[in-house]
Parts: structure tokens; C-alpha cells; sequence
């Protein structure tokens, strides 16, 4: 297998997270035989630095050349003026419209000794096996926006089609699964919910084998946090499920542990942590890389179509927070080259050698 797969570190510890998942990525094809070449492009503030735009034309062009694309994080306290036309963020909502990834796939396990970290009591932790879809290019995020005097407008839209093509692959993924979805949105005010529940009820009767639910989005924020085992894959729209993932998140003990996959139509995705640019601790070498190094997992699965080499690298992960020291967020004091070196190790002659 040979692929090619574009890297934007962006700012703050991007370039510390983005660098762990690319060496566990060059150690997978090592082992098992793989081409895989990284080519490094700006994103974001550096970007903007570099070329005054947050997402280049050299970028752009760059990942939609790839099989997939490895993001680090964007932003931070240099460009963070609210009131700036052009801002590191509006890099990253570009490059996800640009790639056409609809979909962001956010799973959630929490591992026995990360528990301690979580604000729920242990018992309400055992179980826990989410995946969040959540729809990537509509909504508020991307609708018109307007300033007043004394006024502003975030216009949030959505069309059946948007709707249709997410539940779709949500439903697509609950058959792999438990075949549990649960729908999020807030139907009982919102006419955009009131589409978005119609056309999920719709497309879900296409699927005679998956149960589905609809919650309130307020209601589900309470169920996230009393009884999280009893959901499965839970499909939602893009400010919702911007705030109920990372709500999620720190049910595994650390924003620092969660990955994320964004996909459309084609096997281009475009992976990164769901964390932040974390620009108090950059520099510094004690970022947790795992949420990078799953999200490389995810990259093998979803874009390579390496489910072996995906697998093998999860079970290092979950090695590591079986065994070894972890980053300071997770209570260790591990530096992060020191967490990817464990990986690197557990990951060790894991591989198949390809055929």
C-alpha cells in the first residue's frame, strides 16, 4: 500500500502532537510494509504569519493531493482579537468545506485507570462505548452572519440533503455497532430541528434494523453525565455537537485523549484531537499525544483501510495506560516524547507485514 498524507501542525502544540502521530504512523508502515511519504503544510496563526491567510492556496492544493490529512490544532492568544476579520479558526472551517467532510466521528471509551480523572463517580463510567457523528459543514458555523449596532446575526441552516447524508453514515455505523442511535436536537423550539428530526426519522426507516431515539439537546446533556453507557452512536448537528463531544471528553479523564475523524463521501478524511492549541503548556514537551496517536489510528482505518494496523496501534495505546507513565494531565509525568516512545514500544512487531 502507498499513500501520501498531507500534515498541517498548525500552532500551539500542534506541532509537538502532530510530530508523536506521525512516528507512530511511519513505525506502522515500517512494520507492515507500507509507502507512506508527509509532506508539512501551514494552517491556522502560522499561516497566517507566513502568508496573511489562516488556510493557503499551497495548502489547500496539498491536501486535496492526499489520501488523508493530519491536523495538530490552531489558534492561540496572538491572534485571539474578537473583533478581527481573518482569524486562525476560519483556516480550519475552510479546509473542512474545502475536503467536503460532513461527518466528524468522535469515539469515547474510558479506560479502567483513566476513571480517576473523570468527574463522574467510577460506577457511572463502567459501559462506556460512544461514538459521536456529528455534522460538520451546516448550521450556525457556516450560515450568515451579521453585525449591527446593536445587534448580531448567526443565521443557522440547514437542508434535507445536509441532514440525509449524515444520518446516513451514522446509521451505516450503529449497524457495525449496537445498532442504537440517538438523534440530538431541539425540536420543541427550533425549525431547523424540526427538519433535522423529520428527515432522521425518515432515512432512520431505512435501517429496520437500528433502533432509533431523539433527545433534546438540553436533556441530553444531562443523560451524558448520569447514564452514558446506555447510548451508542449519537448523531447530531454542528453546534450541538461541538459542545456535547467535549462534554463527553472529560468523561475519559483528559480533553487530551480524544481523537477525531472527519469524513465525506470519498476515503479522504481529515483527522486530528479534539483538544485545543493548549498555548500555556506549548514548547514545553508535556502535551498528551495520545488524542494525535488514535487519531492516526482512526487515519489507518477509515482512510487506508488498514484495520489491522488501526487495531494493533489502539491495543499500544491501551497498553500504555495499563502500564506506563502518562502526561501530566492524566496525573503522570511523562513527557510527551516519552508517551510516544512507550507507544512506539507496545506497538512493537504488531503489524502484519503487507502481502
Amino acid at each position: 500500500m502507498r499513500a501520501h498524507i498531507a500534515v498541517l501542525p498548525g500552532d500551539g502544540i500542534g506541532p509537538e502532537v502532530s510530530a508523536a502521530a506521525v512516528a507512530v504512523l511511519r513505525e506502522v508502515a515500517t512494520q507492515a510494509g507500507h509507502v507512506v511519504e508527509f509532506s508539512e503544510h501551514h494552517i491556522g496563526g502560522i499561516a497566517m504569519d507566513e502568508t496573511g491567510e489562516p488556510l493557503p492556496q499551497a495548502t489547500i492544493d496539498a491536501c486535496l493531493a492526499s489520501d488523508a490529512v493530519l491536523l495538530g490544532a490552531v489558534g492561540g492568544p496572538k491572534w485571539s482579537d474578537p473583533q478581527a476579520t481573518v482569524r486562525p479558526e476560519q483556516g480550519l472551517l475552510a479546509l473542512r468545506a474545502k475536503l467536503g467532510v460532513y461527518a466528524n466521528l468522535r469515539p469515547l471509551r474510558v479506560h479502567p485507570r483513566l476513571a480517576a480523572h473523570s468527574p463522574l463517580k467510577p460506577e457511572n463510567l463502567a459501559g462506556i462505548d460512544l461514538l459521536f457523528v456529528r455534522e460538520l459543514t451546516g448550521g450556525a458555523y457556516f450560515g450568515r452572519k451579521q453585525r449591527e449596532d446593536d445587534a448580531a446575526i448567526d443565521e443557522c441552516r440547514y437542508t434535507v440533503g445536509e441532514v440525509e447524508r449524515v444520518v446516513r453514515r451514522a446509521c451505516g455505523l450503529a449497524r457495525r455497532r449496537r445498532r442504537r442511535l440517538t438523534s440530538v436536537d431541539k425540536a420543541n423550539v427550533l425549525e431547523t430541528s424540526r427538519l433535522w428530526r423529520a428527515t432522521t426519522t425518515r432515512v432512520a426507516g431505512e435501517y429496520s434494523d437500528i433502533a432509533l431515539e431523539h433527545q433534546l439537546v438540553d436533556s441530553m446533556a444531562m443523560l451524558l453525565l448520569t447514564r452514558p453507557s446506555a447510548y451508542d452512536v449519537i448523531v447530531t448537528e454542528n453546534l450541538f455537537g461541538d459542545i456535547l463531544t467535549d462534554e463527553a471528553a472529560a468523561l475519559a479523564g483528559s480533553l487530551g485523549v480524544s481523537p477525531s475523524a472527519s469524513l465525506g463521501d470519498g476515503p479522504r478524511g481529515l483527522y486530528e484531537p479534539i483538544h485545543g492549541s493548549a498555548p500555556d503548556i506549548a514548547g514545553q514537551g508535556v502535551a498528551n499525544p495520545i488524542g494525535a496517536i488514535l487519531s492516526a489510528a482512526l487515519l489507518l482505518r477509515h482512510s487506508l483501510g488498514l484495520d489491522a494496523e488501526a487495531d494493533a496501534l489502539e491495543a499500544a495505546v491501551d497498553a500504555v495506560f495499563e502500564h506506563d507513565e502518562l502526561t501530566r494531565d492524566l496525573g503522570g509525568k511523562a513527557s510527551t516524547q516519552q508517551v510516544t516512545a512507550a507507544v512506539l514500544s507496545r506497538l512493537a512487531g504488531k503489524c502484519r507485514v503487507a502481502a
